[in-house]
Parts: structure tokens; C-alpha cells; sequence
């Protein structure tokens, strides 16, 4: 058992506080890992508020990096000293998804099967089941994935927010909207996810790559990572502005990154014909969206939620690596900042003020890596 430090939250709505929790050994299929970085995630604040579910105390952080201390019996994916990123989709290979080959859909994804608890002994849930805003947490081996080659320390913090909003944005694209090179996508809301999914249609090969927001700011991020063209949609309708920009038909691919009636509405109707929409914004419990029928039939195409940018994290991960390592995606460009673990309740508070894409705490494990393999 370890007696490490940990960001929890007790109760809803209650400030993320400093705990020390207990976390166990690793038991058969699980991984023990030190945590090196953890970025600081809108689904964390979810948790916060209550909007996932009610199974307080929450141990938040799953955007995470880390180096396998501990493994159980029967673990073969990772051994001691792998450098890691966790994932929150490891898949079980048996249920109806796994056996028709569609893993990225597993409707029986692992956890650890022990729980980390409080000093006192209640259970903790972690977030996602990873849990990572913490010295140390326990996951199913299946969590990790490892990273091959070389990094230096200062990249962690970037290539750990694969872990789930950058690759829910990338998988947005490439995955669930099925990219074409030389296709037009038009991205609402450019927020981490949103500016994400802008770079996924970059690396795509998107040739016109419209960004809509009501922030000049995020918009001028959007630019950064590839957008050709920028919408304020304060300033004019985004529909008929996605419309101008791409000869009277509108975009071939829309992806919502929002999450709210009225931003789903413009994404349905700024899709050309026979266009994809792409639904990644997380909406909150309750939201509905009135249908239109005769719409839906007349304009063809499809409609889309992305589950995790439909990504499959031991096939996607070592590619957006790559990809990284090459110069073709800037995930040091998501990096806003670099705090503590003290800093997470701050940080959520820029987060939801849009000041950030991504806050990343770096552990002091961190200090200790060095590039290559630990052994």
C-alpha cells in the first residue's frame, strides 16, 4: 500500500482539494504507475459538478503520462520501467464491439479492479478510471500505452493530453468524420478539443479548414494550428459565412465541438449535401434538439457522436507520436501552462474562462526521467 498525495473532490460542487489517499499494490491485470504529468480537463470538472454521476469522493485526473512501477500477475502489455500514456479505453476483446472488429466502440472497457481509497478507507472513483491527478495510481494494464523512442521531460506534459482531449478532437476528424484529402471541414467552438480537431484536418489533408467561435482569441489560436479561415460568429451567421467560404454548398464535414442546441442546429445546416456532422462537444444531461425530418432526409449524409474521437489508443497513440516527433502535429501548442498539483481548482477556473486550451501539473517524478526506456 502507498500513502501518496491526490487531488480529490468530496463532494458536488465542492473545491478540488489535496488529499492523501492509499493506493494498492497492483493485483493480477494491473499496472502501478508513477505519474508524471496529468492535464487538467473539462470531463474533470464534470466530475466536479456532479454531471457524470453522484459517486463522491471523485479522484480527478486522466490526461496522464507515467512510468510503470508495479505490474500484477498475468500483465503482458507493459513490464516495469515502460513510460506510458493512460487511456481510459482499454478494451475487453470479448463483447459484441470487440468481436465484430470494432474495438474503438468496446462496451466493456477495463478498469483496476481494486480501489484507491482515503485515509480513512472510503473508496475513491477515479476519473475515467485512471485517476491521475496523484503521485501514483493503479489501472488495468490494458490503460497503458507505451511510448517507444526517445522524449525529453519537457514533452510529456504534451504528448499526456493524447490521453483524451486532443485525441478526442484528432479522432473527430480522422475516425468518426472519415476524412477525405482535400475536403472542407468547418470546426465550431475552438476550445482543446475544437482546436484539435483543426489540427486533425490539417494533418488530414484538408484544403479549406473554417474555424467558428465568438472569441477572436481562440480564433487566432485556430490559425495557429491550421485553419485557412476564421468565423466570429457574434459578428455574422455562421451558417451562411461556412456557406460564402465554400462556393454556396457548405463544408463537406462539420464537427460540433460545443455540445449545445443551438451549435449542433448551425453544424446541421452547414453541411453540404450529403455532408458528415460530427457530434465530440459533450452536451450536459437533459439537452434536446428538436429534429426536423423532412431536413434530415432532404440534406442526406450522416450524423455523428464521436466516443473518444472513435479511438482505438494502442493503433492511434504511437501515430499522433510519431506524428509529434515529425513536426506535423503541435501538441506542445496545447500546452497553456505548467503547474502543480495545488494549482488544479485555479485552473479549472481559466479553463472555464477560456484563458487556457490545456493546464498540465507536472509530478516531481518528472524531474527524475530522462529520455529512453526506464529500466
Amino acid at each position: 500500500m502507498h500513502e501518496v498525495q491526490a487531488v480529490v473532490v468530496k463532494a458536488k460542487n465542492e473545491p478540488a482539494v489535496i488529499e492523501t489517499i492509499l493506493v494498492p499494490d497492483p493485483g493480477p491485470g494491473e499496472a502501478l504507475v508513477d505519474v508524471l504529468t496529468c492535464g487538467v480537463c473539462q470531463t474533470d470538472h464534470h466530475y466536479q459538478v456532479g454531471g457524470v454521476s453522484d459517486d463522491f469522493p471523485f479522484l480527478l485526473g486522466h490526461e496522464a503520462t507515467g512510468v510503470v512501477s508495479a505490474v500484477g500477475d498475468g500483465v503482458t502489455e507493459v513490464a516495469v520501467g515502460d513510460r506510458v500514456i493512460l487511456n481510459w479505453r482499454a478494451v475487453c476483446g470479448e463483447c459484441r464491439a470487440c468481436r465484430r472488429g470494432e474495438p474503438w466502440y468496446c462496451f466493456a472497457t477495463h478498469n483496476a479492479t481494486q480501489k484507491m481509497t482515503l485515509k480513512d478507507g472510503t473508496e475513491l472513483s477515479p476519473a475515467l478510471g485512471i485517476g491521475a491527478f496523484a503521485d501514483k495510481t493503479l489501472v488495468a494494464a490494458g490503460q497503458c500505452t507505451k511510448i517507444d523512442g526517445d522524449l525529453e521531460p519537457e514533452q510529456f506534459a504534451a504528448v499526456g493530453l493524447l490521453g483524451c482531449g486532443v485525441t478526442a478532437g484528432l479522432g473527430a476528424v480522422l475516425n468518426t468524420g472519415a476524412l477525405k484529402r482535400g475536403e472542407s471541414v468547418a470546426v465550431i467552438g475552438c476550445g482543446g478539443v475544437g482546436t484539435a480537431a483543426i489540427a486533425g484536418a490539417k494533418l488530414g489533408g484538408a484544403t479549406s479548414i473554417i474555424a467558428v467561435d465568438v472569441d477572436d482569441d481562440k480564433l487566432a489560436t485556430a490559425r495557429s494550428f491550421g485553419a485557412t479561415h476564421t468565423i466570429n460568429a457574434k459578428e455574422q451567421d455562421p451558417v451562411e459565412a461556412v456557406r460564402e467560404l465554400t462556393g454556396g454548398n457548405g463544408a463537406d464535414l462539420v464537427v460540433d465541438a460545443v455540445g449545445v442546441a443551438a451549435t449542433f442546429q448551425q453544424a446541421f445546416e452547414a453541411r453540404d449535401l450529403a455532408g458528415r456532422l460530427v457530434l465530440v462537444g459533450v452536451p450536459n444531461p437533459g439537452t434536446t434538439w428538436e429534429i426536423p425530418l423532412d431536413q434530415v432526409f432532404g440534406r442526406g449524409g450522416s450524423i455523428k457522436s464521436a466516443w473518444y474521437g472513435d479511438c482505438l489508443p494502442n493503433r492511434d497513440f504511437p501515430m499522433f507520436v510519431d506524428h509529434y516527433r515529425l513536426g506535423n502535429l503541435d501538441l506542445d501548442g496545447f500546452v497553456s501552462e505548467r503547474i502543480g498539483l495545488d494549482d488544479v481548482e485555479p485552473a479549472f477556473a481559466k479553463m472555464r474562462d477560456g484563458k487556457v486550451l490545456r493546464s498540465v501539473v507536472e509530478m516531481e517524478a518528472l524531474s527524475t526521467v530522462a529520455s529512453g526506456n526506464q529500466q
